[in-house]
């Protein structure tokens, strides 16, 4: 079988929808400020609000209830520290209603802002999950207290592709009068997300995961809802984010939502049976597995498994060499060489956490590409077993 080039790493980013760039090419001339009166300045405002329109319509928000931000960490650090806020003058938070509630098994963004925080005197306290990644509802309510501001949850989790409850997370987290946050740079664009059904207080989205640039994200804050700017000093997005809007990138947000309603769909129909074929090609061909995360409760495309006695970053180097690109859990945290703290949380050894792989299927992905996937990853799992002493020990 000749050697191929396929991409699985839609997780970590995606690569640009066609359609996408052409709209990004058409903008480029758009180079007037959104915030100038001039004719140049509204043209590029009415570009910039016709894709808040968009991005707002896609998850059943108002326009004014969208910021876009530089990404979906940006958006996530600026709810966090809305717990930390020094002005006397602003009431984004109730008189002793300042810890956070997050899980263990959230993005860094959230899990290193939250570390940060605890730095500087607000308590934050942390949700296990079960073995399938699945935060318990009746653990959130014993966790919560009258001093809890702000409730944290990631809907769909990076690495191992667990969805969560929001719904009733949430209306958990109301009925103690806090507030809830959901990262949902993952689920979005991926499964139907309606803010409105799922009553959340604030929902974090971000443009390249679902085919769009790099380097923009939004956050969605409710109505009446307390907020506190994180980056100051200017009048741009309603007061609440400073800074020149970044045009280009959310021409191409608007652009890559649009595609999104049209595509999701299918495109999910269409990778869940693509990850059917991979996982029961992974159960025939090979031996000491596990896989992680939820069988149902599950992102369509994403798959998290472990190969017991081969180490994750040993299989992903094989498999670039055979132009097959994967990760081995959060591409944020690929400089780490400490197994993943998510599979940790699941309880999940950390030796086996180590020898994890995570496939995360995209638009452009065939049965072609699976199938040269299912016939090159036992072959290097069989010589990367051969050179583990771990795994010859056990099997003697």
């Amino acid at each position: 079988m000749a050697r191929r080039s396929i991409y699985m790493d839609h997780n970590a980013t995606t690569p640009l929808h066609p359609e996408v760039k052409k709209e990004i090419v058409k903008a480029l001339d758009t180079f007037g400020n959104p915030s100038s009166l001039h004719g140049y300045g509204r043209e590029a405002r009415k570009l910039v609000e016709a894709s808040r329109e968009k991005v707002a319509a896609f998850i059943n928000a108002e326009p004014d209830q969208v910021i876009f931000m530089g990404s979906g960490s940006e958006a996530n650090n600026t709810v966090l520290s809305i717990m930390e806020c020094p002005s006397k003058e602003c009431s984004c938070t109730a008189e002793g209603k300042r810890d956070i509630i997050t899980t263990a098994i959230e993005h860094p963004c959230v899990l290193e802002t939250s570390k940060c925080l605890q730095g500087k005197g607000v308590n934050v306290s942390y949700l296990g999950a079960d073995c399938l990644g699945k935060i318990d509802a009746e653990a959130l309510k014993e966790m919560l207290t009258d001093r809890t501001g702000i409730v944290s949850i990631m809907m769909a989790n990076n690495e191992i592709g667990t969805i969560q409850d929001v719904k009733t997370l949430a209306s958990i987290t109301h009925k103690r009068n806090a507030l809830f946050h959901t990262d949902a740079v993952q689920a979005v664009g991926k499964i139907p997300v309606d803010v409105k059904a799922l009553d959340v207080d604030f929902l974090t989205l971000s443009a390249h995961k679902i085919y769009g640039p790099k380097g923009i994200g939004a956050l969605y804050v409710k109505k009446g809802v307390p907020f506190c700017p994180l980056i100051r000093g200017g009048h741009q997005e309603r007061g609440r984010r400073a800074g020149t809007e970044n045009t280009i990138g959310i021409i191409g947000f608007g652009k890559a939502i649009e595609m999104r309603a049209r595509e999701m769909e299918e495109e999910g129909r269409k990778l869940l049976e693509l990850k059917k074929i991979l996982r029961e090609g992974i159960e025939k061909n090979i031996q000491d597995i596990k896989f992680n995360g939820h069988p149902s409760d599950c992102l369509a495309g994403t798959l998290n498994v472990s190969f017991e006695g081969a180490e994750g970053e040993s299989i992903l180097l094989y498999l670039d060499l055979e132009g097959v690109a994967i990760s081995t859990g959060s591409a944020c945290a690929s400089g780490s060489l400490d197994p993943s703290h998510v599979l940790l949380a699941t309880g999940i050894k950390a030796e086996d956490a180590h020898g994890s792989i995570r496939v995360s299927l995209g638009r452009e992905n065939t049965k072609k590409d699976v199938e040269y996937f299912l016939k090159i990853l036992p072959k290097v799992i069989t010589k990367i077993r051969k050179m583990s002493t771990v795994h010859t020990k056990e099997k003697k």
